[in-house]
């Protein structure tokens, strides 16, 4: 490979998203041949029975084979009766309904990703909810075996579980064709940024996930999937693209599921939630975002108090001249640069899908000339905004 070419390969832009090599990728069937653990194969997506799984158990045979469906596979599995008694599914039905009751009559605006805030009903950080509202319904729920075969098998152990509730209301709109978290929820102009190898390492480090909590027929708007999408490396710079976007509204997939089917995917597969075309169809699913243990610097730091201190340096440096190079550098190295975890309710996205990091207010505070005071006022919200 050439220096030239070499270069290329470690950066991506978006005038390497071609249309016709992701057609290329994403134009195939899965042969059910070839994971010999699942049930059916239903639109391109692998189907499996969870009592045949529990029957096989969670040996490295069964979770070879998953890592191969969510990586090289279609990227989206379906297990049918992940919860086998339905009983469970409702407990925890039961304590979202009620955050959901409390929400609403606190009149908190729970904002969300894709939708407008109020258009449907959404929990953040259910986990932590649910466990302090009901923690035996809490235990009896994540004691579930699937979703920690599905877990294990992509991130291996110490994974770390979050949730989130949405309710698709009657009429509900679908969103359109995205990735997800981490590069996902990033502008392309910031994700171009990162080199290459993040691209493909950012897949690795979460697995999405959504427990069906009642019947979800295609009319419902279960969520739109296109199989092997994630196999794209450019992906994240091209689901945005309007081309990119009409391919996925014309080829897209959507499986129905009973209550207490789970389904999880790779989170670099391009998907959406559909329209709710019912009249009378709450759907709701419990959203399982689980990230790998690796995903956290190895030292506890104080970066509030870091900035605090190195503002005083940056606001002197900048007046005397130095280069803009140089400023982001020492924020770089002092201010936290990325957004989460934050706590959604009271930090809400801006702009886009995720709140300012540090960094950024540390960048307005030079740019619009705040005094060292109101910066550190400034911090200090933005911290107790991230607080659960």
């Amino acid at each position: 490979m050439s220096v030239t070419a070499a270069q290329h390969h470690a950066w991506l832009t978006e005038q390497d998203c071609d249309l016709d090599v992701f057609r290329s990728l994403v134009e195939r069937t899965t042969d059910i041949a070839d994971f010999p653990h699942a049930a059916s194969v239903e639109d391109n997506v692998l189907v499996y029975d969870s009592e045949r799984l529990r029957t096989a158990g969670a040996d490295r045979e069964v979770r070879a084979e998953l890592i191969r469906a969510f990586s090289d596979g279609p990227g989206v599995v379906v297990f049918r009766r992940a919860f086998p008694d339905p009983a469970v599914v409702d407990r925890l039905t039961g304590v979202f309904d009620a955050l959901i009751a409390e929400q609403r009559a606190s009149g908190a605006d729970s904002g969300d990703h894709f939708a407008k805030p109020g258009a449907n009903d959404r929990v953040w950080n259910a986990l932590e909810k649910a466990a302090l509202y009901d923690p035996e319904a809490f235990a009896d729920y994540y004691a579930n075996d699937i979703l920690a075969l599905a877990s294990a098998a992509w991130l291996g152990p110490g994974y770390q579980v979050t949730s989130q509730v949405n309710v698709v209301n009657a009429g509900g709109a679908a969103q359109t064709a995205h990735r997800d978290y981490h590069l996902g929820f990033l502008s392309n102009e910031v994700a171009a940024g990162y080199p290459s190898h993040v691209h493909r390492l950012s897949p690795v480090l979460t697995l999405q996930g959504a427990v069906a909590h009642g019947e979800m027929p295609v009319e419902s708007g279960p969520t739109m999937y296109l199989p092997y999408s994630q196999t794209y490396e450019p992906g994240y710079l091209a689901w945005r693209l309007p081309e990119f976007q009409a391919y996925f509204k014309a080829r897209h997939v959507q499986l129905p599921m009973a209550k207490g089917d789970a389904v999880f995917f790779n989170p670099a597969v391009f998907h959406a939630a559909g329209t709710n075309r019912t009249l009378d169809v709450r759907r709701m699913a419990n959203l399982l975002q689980v990230s790998s243990a690796f995903g956290r610097a190895m030292e506890t730091v104080d970066r509030e108090a870091v900035a605090n201190a190195v503002y005083p340096v940056l606001r002197r440096r900048r007046s005397e001249g130095v280069g803009e190079a140089w400023l982001e550098q020492v924020i770089a190295a002092s201010a936290e640069g990325y957004p989460f975890p934050t706590n959604l309710d009271s930090d809400p996205p801006v702009d886009g899908m995720a709140p300012p990091a540090q960094a950024d207010v540390v960048r307005r505070a030079l740019r619009e000339g705040w005094t060292p005071r109101t910066l550190r006022d400034e911090l200090r919200a933005g911290a107790v905004r991230r607080e659960s």
